[in-house]
C-alpha cells in the first residue's frame, strides 16, 4: 500500500510538472515576451536614473564612467532595431559557429557515420563491462546528437537482452549516458560552439576584448566522463536493475529493424570499409592542424605573442577543424560504404543538415535581438554589477555561488529543454556578474553545463523523452511516464551531486577548465 502511495505522489508530481511545462510558450515567444519585459523595464529604469560605476572604463579625468540604463524606445534604439535588423541576427556570436559545424556533422550523420560506429562499438561490448561501455558510449555519442538517441538508446535494450539483462536497464543505462551526460564527453563538439558563443556575446558587454575559445571546457567535459561513468554503472547495476527484475520484459512489441544493426552481429564489407577509410580521413585532418602548427609559417600560432596566447590561432580555428573533419571522415565513410554515390550527395547531405536547423534559425532570431537590446539597454551590465557588489558583501565562497546557479539551471531545465535558450536567457546576466567577482567566463559556463545536463532525463518537456518511453514500452506495455521519470530520478539526483563536487573541487584547487582557460577572471 506504502509503495503505491508513493507511486501515486510520483505521478501527481510529474503530471503537475507536465501540465505546467505544457503551458509555457514556444521558446520562441518566452524570447519574445521577454523582450517586451525588457522594454518595460528599460523605460522604467530610465525614468528613475537607474546607473552604476563601471568596473574598469574611466573618463579623461580618471572618474569612472557612470553605466546609465537606456530606453528602448528612444529614438536612437528604435532606429537602430529598425536598421541593424540583419546584422544583428547574423552577428549573432552561436550562429555562425553552429551553421558552420552542423554543414560536416550532417554528412557523418547521413552518410550512416554515427550510426554504423556506435552499433559496431556497442556490439563488441564485453558482458562484464557492458554498463559502463554503454554508458561511456553514450557520452561520446552525444556527439552525433539525434543519431545518439535514435540509434545507441533503443540498440542498448536489445544488447541488454541478448546478454539476459533486463532490457529497460540497458536503455535507461543509454539515457543517462547519452542525455544525463550530455556535456561529459572526451572530445569537444557541437554543443562548444553553442554555448561558448552566447557566452562571448555575455562577456564583451564587460569585456569587450574577450574571445571565446571553443576548447575552453574541454579538460572539465572530460573530467565528468570519468565522473560520470562509475555513477551511470554504480546506479543501473545497483538500483535500477535490482527494482526492474521484479518483473519481466516481454518480447520487443516492435522491430528495430532498419534503424539498428542486431548485437553482435558482423558489420558488412562495405561498412568495414566506409570505417576504415573514415579512420584514415580523421587521422589526415589531425595531421594537417598538426602541420599547421609546425611547417612553414605556422599558420595556426603566433610567433609575435607569448605564452599561451601564442595559441589562440588554434584555438579559434577549431570550429572549422570541427567542420572539415565531420565532412571529410563522413564522406570517407560513405565513399566506401557506399552511401555517397556522387558530390550530389554531399550537398544534398549539407542541405538536410541545414533544414533541420529551420527552428533554430528562427530561435536565434529572437534570441539574438534579446540579447542585443538587453546590451543596449545597459541592463545586464547595470545588474551584473550591483549583482556582483552584493555577491561580494555576502562573503559567501566561489564555489558556494556557483552551486546555486547550478541548482537554479537545473530546475529551469525541468520546463524549458533547449540548452542554448536557457543560456541566452541567463548568460547576460550571470557571466558578467560572476567575471566581476572573479569567476572567469569559462566556469560560468561549466557550472551551467552541470545543471543543463543532470536535469534533462526526468522532465517529461525533454523532446527525446516520449520516444525513450516508447522504446521501454516494446519491453513493458505497462510502463508509462512516471514508470520512467522514477527509473531515471536516482541517475538524476546522483550525477547533479557528482557535478556539483567537480565544480567545488575544480574552483578549490583553480584546475584549468581546456587550454588557456582559468577558473579565475581578472580585469
Amino acid at each position: 500500500m506504502t509503495n503505491q502511495s508513493n507511486g501515486n505522489k510520483t505521478a501527481g508530481i510529474l503530471e503537475w510538472v507536465e501540465r505546467s511545462g505544457n503551458k509555457l510558450p514556444d521558446p520562441v515567444f518566452i524570447f519574445l515576451w521577454c523582450i517586451a519585459a525588457i522594454i518595460a523595464v528599460s523605460v522604467a529604469a530610465n525614468f528613475f536614473g537607474v546607473s552604476a560605476y563601471h568596473p574598469t572604463l574611466q573618463d579623461s579625468d580618471g572618474n569612472p564612467i557612470i553605466i546609465h540604463a537606456e530606453s528602448l524606445i528612444s529614438a536612437a534604439n528604435i532606429q537602430r532595431l529598425l536598421i541593424d535588423m540583419p546584422a544583428t541576427f547574423t552577428g549573432f556570436h552561436p550562429l555562425g559557429y553552429v551553421l558552420v559545424v552542423m554543414l560536416g556533422a550532417g554528412v557523418a550523420e547521413r552518410s550512416g557515420l554515427f550510426a554504423v560506429a556506435m552499433s559496431a562499438a556497442m556490439s563488441k561490448a564485453p558482458n562484464r563491462l557492458l554498463t559502463p561501455s554503454v554508458a561511456l558510449i553514450g557520452m561520446l555519442g552525444n556527439l552525433a546528437a539525434d543519431a545518439a538517441y535514435v540509434v545507441l538508446i533503443p540498440l542498448a535494450g536489445v544488447v541488454f537482452a541478448a546478454a539476459g539483462r533486463h532490457p529497460i536497464a540497458g536503455i535507461a543505462a543509454a539515457f543517462a549516458g547519452v542525455s544525463g551526460g550530455f556535456s561529459a564527453n572526451l572530445i569537444p563538439g557541437q554543443l562548444e560552439p553553442l554555448l561558448f558563443g552566447i557566452t562571448e556575446a555575455a562577456a564583451e558587454s564587460l569585456d569587450p576584448s574577450w574571445n571565446a575559445n571553443m576548447v575552453g571546457n574541454w579538460y572539465f567535459i572530460s573530467g565528468m566522463t570519468f565522473v560520470f561513468l562509475p555513477v551511470i554503472w554504480y546506479v543501473t547495476d545497483k538500483i535500477i536493475e535490482p527494482r526492474l527484475n521484479t518483473t519481466s520484459p516481454n518480447d520487443p512489441i516492435s522491430s528495430t529493424a532498419g534503424i539498428i544493426k542486431e548485437p553482435n552481429s558482423r558489420l558488412e564489407k562495405n561498412e568495414l570499409q566506409g570505417l576504415k577509410q573514415s579512420g584514415i580521413a580523421c587521422l589526415s585532418i589531425i595531421l594537417l592542424w598538426f602541420f599547421l602548427c609546425v611547417g612553414p609559417g605556422t599558420p595556426l600560432i603566433d610567433d609575435n605573442a607569448s605564452g599561451v596566447a601564442r595559441f589562440n590561432p588554434l584555438l579559434q580555428s577549431l570550429v572549422a577543424a570541427f567542420f572539415i573533419l565531420f565532412l571529410a571522415a563522413g564522406w570517407a565513410y560513405g565513399h566506401g560504404a557506399g552511401t555517397i554515390k556522387t558530390h550530389r550527395d554531399i550537398v544534398k547531405m549539407m542541405t538536410e543538415a541545414m533544414a533541420d536547423l529551420a527552428y533554430y534559425l528562427v530561435l536565434a532570431f529572437t534570441a539574438a535581438h534579446f540579447v542585443a537590446m538587453f546590451n543596449w539597454s545597459n541592463l545586464g551590465l547595470i545588474f551584473a554589477i550591483n549583482g556582483a557588489a552584493v555577491l561580494e558583501g555576502s562573503n559567501l565562497p566561489d564555489s558556494i555561488l556557483l552551486t546555486i546557479i547550478i541548482l537554479f539551471g537545473a530546475t529551469i531545465n525541468l520546463f524549458i529543454g533547449s540548452a542554448s535558450a536557457k543560456w541566452a536567457l541567463l548568460a547576460p546576466v550571470l557571466v558578467p556578474m560572476l567575471m566581476l567577482i572573479g569567476i572567469s567566463p569559462e566556469m560560468s559556463t561549466a557550472a551551467y553545463r552541470v545543471g543543463d545536463g543532470a536535469t534533462n532525463i526526468i522532465t517529461p518537456l525533454m523532446p527525446y523523452f516520449p520516444l525513450i518511453l516508447i522504446f521501454c514500452q516494446r519491453w513493458n506495455k505497462e510502463f508509462g511516464i512516471g514508470s520512467l521519470a522514477a527509473t531515471m530520478l536516482p541517475y538524476s539526483l546522483l550525477l547533479l551531486l557528482s557535478g556539483l563536487l567537480m565544480v567545488v573541487v575544480w574552483v578549490v584547487f583553480a584546475i584549468p577548465l581546456g587550454p588557456n582557460a582559468p577558473v579565475n577572471f581578472s580585469l
